[in-house]
């Protein structure tokens, strides 16, 4: 059984990890994987067919917790207990749930304190108590009706009748809000978002925004607008934010200059049908072109491996269903496409382009683009799992870029790249 700290409007957790509301998807996951043995039987929870309008949700049955996130920005809202019997909870060092202490009204209101009438819904037959950040759902036998102890938020309930929790909830703000609409990952929640707490930063550069710069049909490179952590005069932690521009023929040191050293250095695998050609012995292998993955930035930058030059940047989106889904954080991306065939249609904009982002439908794109021409299917396997459990997915080439489209119509990844005619030479110098 898991002991732990409930923080109001912050956190659940123990001395070793906590669940920060405002954290990624990513963080929470990285969390449960440093837990295996203690948190078990994981579940994730969402929608193929809508992953931006039902929440995304972590369920531990095993330990009675409900992680919900934010569909959009994939950044943890709501925090659910819905099983008192599975978890052990403290406030304040003070033990209010247990197998030996029964969470009932008169022990909540001795943990926390006295707070303003709850509400009770004699439809539902529940009754809510809530705190700033922290709501108590009790189900209520239809026979009792709750009172109050001189207008105090004091509960009264008959000799017998003195509810017991079956539900709290962590969130941001002074209400929880839940809509009346379900679906497959349970409850849609409408609670506000907080932004990503200064513990979450962890030293890295996040993304809030990219914009694609292009000239003439071609992409010249991304303006990153981010953030990260940094200091005040009183050296107490800050949000700081950053502007940095990489482009098509930048140096891998002026890369890590902009955006500073990668999360890991990843080496394009060598063509495995090199070993059957009469030249493989003769010549030595040619040296590999390398990526610098920034998965808080939901990007990858490849390097010619000759001239240690950017020659193509690839944009995340981590949809959930996608092989890649978790590995990255979405990409923010702005583009503006300037179709080759100019003809009018309800998606150009003032500049006679055609605006896609993270969220941008392929049906609607490609209609804007008139892109006719046929997918490549795109079928990942692992060395450890031969198969794919999400499908393949299609990847359709327009001007210097290539989307990687899910079959749920929605856009995984955006290639960025250079034409072969288009890259300028560099000359080469041997250091001894």
């Amino acid at each position: 059984m898991l002991d732990l700290e409930i923080i109001p409007e912050r956190s659940l957790g123990c001395d070793t990890w906590e669940f920060v509301l405002g954290m990624h998807f990513s963080q929470s996951v990285a969390i449960i994987q440093s837990q295996v043995g203690t948190i078990r039987g994981v579940q994730v929870l969402y929608s193929d067919q809508n992953p931006l309008s039902v929440d995304l949700v972590i369920n531990m049955p095993q330990d009675g917790v409900r992680l919900i996130f934010d569909p959009v920005a994939q950044r943890l809202k709501v925090i659910e207990i819905y099983n008192m019997k599975l978890v052990k909870l403290r406030y304040s060092g003070m033990c209010f749930n247990s197998a030996e202490i029964t969470p009932s009204i008169e022990q909540i209101e001795h943990c926390f304190g006295a707070t303003h009438p709850g509400l009770y819904d004699s439809q539902r037959h529940l009754f809510a108590l809530n705190f700033r950040g922290l709501s108590f759902y009790f189900p209520v036998d239809s026979k009792f009706e709750p009172g109050y102890a001189h207008g105090l938020g004091s509960l009264q309930f008959p000799n017998g009748g003195s509810p017991v929790v079956s539900r709290t909830t962590i969130y941001y703000g002074s209400q929880h809000q839940v809509s009346g609409s379900t679906n497959n990952s349970g409850t849609v929640c409408a609670t506000p978002l907080p932004d990503l707490p200064l513990s979450c930063y962890r030293h890295q550069l996040h993304l809030r925004r990219c914009d694609v710069l292009r000239q003439h049909h071609r992409t010249a490179g991304l303006r990153l607008h981010m953030f990260t952590e940094g200091t005040s005069r009183a050296l107490e932690p800050v949000q700081m934010n950053v502007c940095r521009v990489v482009r098509f023929g930048d140096t891998c040191q002026s890369v890590a200059r902009a955006l500073g050293a990668p999360q890991r250095l990843y080496y394009k695998a060598d063509d495995k049908m090199r070993i059957h050609r009469a030249s493989a012995r003769r010549r030595p292998p040619p040296a590999s072109d390398y990526f610098f993955n920034y998965f808080t930035l939901g990007l990858d930058v490849l390097f010619d491996a000759r001239t240690h030059a950017v020659k193509k940047f690839v944009l995340h989106t981590n949809y959930p269903g996608h092989y890649n889904f978790n590995m990255y954080h979405r990409c923010e991306f702005e583009l503006h496409v300037t179709p080759d065939k100019c003809e009018p249609n309800s998606l150009v904009d003032s500049r006679g382009a055609v605006p896609i982002t993270a969220y941008s439908k392929w049906e609607s794109v490609s209609r804007a683009l008139r892109v006719c021409e046929r997918p490549v299917v795109l079928n990942r396997a692992s060395s450890t799992n031969t198969t794919n459990p999400f499908g393949s997915t299609f990847c359709y080439g327009y001007q210097d870029i290539i989307f990687e489209v899910m079959s749920n119509n929605y856009i995984a990844s955006i290639t960025l790249y250079q034409p072969e005619g288009s890259r300028p030479h560099y000359a080469v110098t041997s250091i001894a």
